[in-house]
């Protein structure tokens, strides 16, 4: 898997590349994130990128010529080691919202060319002449598009396999299906009391099925609460049973405002 990120700011990504559980796939190669700055497409000796909007309007835009001639180098590279193209991507408030499902997508994909806006945005033609598809991280403006590929290239390598210490680790997440969609339960360790604070009951009960109950009323519990949408989509896949129905119907009526 290959990630080609053109960039305006390549050192971000250093730290990003050399830290964490990821680290050690970055570092052995299986998911390669290659760095591309069109500042070195630019002609002149600014090595400009970007101008002034047309019809005017505050800021600057980032021009296509550049971000044209860094694709065309990225493509010619990539033939000659990958055998199919890949999807360029671009990280825009109109996307996509990235969630589990679409990581798990691009999980199982050869990877993309991302390109991290910046300024007011990225000239409209390049954008109808080479964007496959654009991705948002949520209902908010960030400067640039690079926390964003951050984020998309952080959620697909700890999925790719022997990546994370517990090969299983993932499944457990929140939005995992394994998991039925659900958000995941509270998690406690040592010392079992912690400043008046106690680790409940059913935990350190040593009883399996009892720890697997409380854990699963535990998520429904959380995400009626936090994320009620959730719920929604598990019972169209049809993954609540009576129990978790029960349980649910019996919180609602203790979370209700009361007459």
């Amino acid at each position: 898997m290959r990630f080609d990120v053109i960039t305006l700011f390549p050192e971000l990504f250093a730290p990003f590349l050399s830290t964490g559980v990821t680290r050690r796939a970055y570092e052995s190669g299986q998911v390669q994130v290659r760095l591309w700055n069109p500042r070195d497409f630019s002609e002149g000796s600014y090595r400009r990128v970007d101008d002034r909007p047309f019809g005017g309007g505050p800021g600057m835009v980032m021009m296509a010529e550049p971000l044209a001639l860094c694709l065309e180098a990225i493509r010619a590279e990539r033939a000659v080691t990958e055998n199919a193209p890949v999807p360029v991507v671009l990280f825009s408030p109109i996307g996509q919202p990235l969630n589990h499902s679409l990581v798990e997508d691009w999980a199982d994909s050869a990877g993309a060319v991302l390109l991290c806006g910046r300024y007011e945005g990225v000239d409209q033609r390049f954008i109808d002449a080479h964007v496959d598809c654009q991705i948002s991280l949520g209902d908010f403006v960030l400067s640039g598009g690079e926390i964003a590929a951050m984020a998309l290239i952080d959620a697909v390598t700890r999925l790719q396999p022997g990546v994370l210490n517990d090969e299983g680790s993932h499944q457990l997440d929140s939005f995992n299906p394994a998991l039925d969609g659900l958000l995941d339960c509270p998690a406690y360790t040592r010392p079992e009391s912690w400043r008046g604070m106690s680790v409940p009951a059913e935990m350190l009960s040593g009883h399996h099925a009892e720890i697997e109950r409380w854990r699963r009323e535990q998520r429904l519990a959380l995400t009626l609460l936090r994320r009620p949408e959730l719920l929604d989509a598990a019972r169209a896949n049809g993954r609540l049973t009576p129990r978790d129905e029960a349980f649910l119907a019996a919180k609602a009526a203790d979370i209700s405002p009361k007459p």
